[in-house]
């Protein structure tokens, strides 16, 4: 029976699925984003009924004060590593202390002015959606390797990209109904120390504003992170939805195998999965995997996967590459 009471407008939520943890000098972030619209029509593009942001739908509030935050983000800053993260602490503190209402700017000082956020040399109007996005603006040297649409079909929307700003971009997704789509998210953040963390990108679903001009809406949004470990365990395990996507789920599955074959005293067998997984690490550019694998076997052709395995492997190097089965199938909701 059709439900002819059904709004017009969808909700939308993000979910981000990834393995944040990187070894020391890594440096790429993969992430599946699904975003899934429900309870509504599609819009066909046309703005959403009411789509300013609360703050400014406040009647009668008027900003009295406007403050620009800028920080340090010269050469100078990094070294020691702790340096820059103490600005970003105190910047956070700065933002806490303003008062809802005012009108803010984070700035990014080298040897030019870069406008952190809100963008497009605009003001945010302080309240504790504002706030906590701004202390959570991505860092200076972030790099989007692509942005892909991989379910229900293939799209990629890197050269799709237009500007939005300091360290944004919008990527068109077209109309959407009651449906749920899944986006390869790559970036590529700056090197950091083993404990430190970082956001990578911040991926909002917005909806632009009408033809005459106003500030975009923000429908949902999802975080994708960085830290830096020094357990290789972690940072190499592979995230069922990213492995999925990427082809990386028989990496995991045959550098197991051969593990297992190793340890059960099946060296030919052992020799010729870690041989397909040095291939499969190869041909799809995972260069932290290939690098793990070469303390366990001896590369000799890794475009054909012609391996030799170590006459001698310490249990610590061959714990590294221990990896849980992953199922390559979409999470049910």
């Amino acid at each position: 029976m059709a439900n002819f009471s059904k709004s017009s407008v969808p909700q939308f939520s993000v979910e981000v699925y990834q393995n944040e943890f990187l070894p020391e000098g890594g440096r790429d972030v993969n992430a599946i984003v699904t975003v899934t619209s429900a309870g509504g029509g599609t819009t066909g593009g046309v703005p959403l009924a009411d789509g300013a942001p609360a703050s400014a739908r406040r009647a009668g509030q008027a900003p009295d004060a406007a403050v620009v935050l800028m920080v340090d983000c010269s050469g100078s800053m990094d070294y020691p590593p702790t340096k820059m993260r103490n600005a970003r602490d105190a910047t956070a503190a700065a933002i806490d202390t303003l008062r809802d209402g005012t009108r803010f700017a984070v700035v990014a000082g080298t040897h030019v002015a870069k406008d952190v956020y809100p963008g497009n040399g605009q003001l945010a109007t302080a309240d504790p959606v504002t706030k906590a996005q701004a202390k959570e603006a991505p860092p200076v040297g972030v790099e989007i390797v692509f942005v892909k649409q991989v379910a229900p079909a293939v799209a990629d929307l890197t050269g799709r990209r237009t500007e939005a700003g300091p360290r944004a971009g919008d990527y068109p997704t077209g109309s959407w109904g009651d449906e749920s789509r899944d986006y390869h998210v790559c970036v590529r953040v700056p090197e950091a120390g083993i404990g430190q963390e970082m956001l990578a990108a911040r991926v909002s679903l917005i909806l632009p504003p009408p033809s005459g001009g106003g500030t975009p809406q923000t429908l949902s949004q999802g975080l994708v992170r960085a830290v830096w470990t020094d357990d290789m365990v972690a940072s190499t395990s592979i995230n069922p939805q990213v492995a999925h996507y990427t082809g990386q789920a028989e990496l995991a599955q045959v550098i197991q195998q051969g593990l297992d074959a190793r340890k059960s005293g099946d060296f030919d067998g052992a020799t010729a999965k870690l041989g397909r997984a040095v291939q499969l690490a190869s041909v799809s550019g995972n260069a932290d995997t290939a690098k793990l694998l070469s303390k366990v076997v001896d590369v000799v052709d890794a475009a054909t996967g012609t391996v030799r395995l170590k006459a001698r492997v310490a249990e610590a190097d061959e714990m590294t590459l221990e990896t849980r089965s992953t199922k390559t199938v979409r999470v049910k909701k």
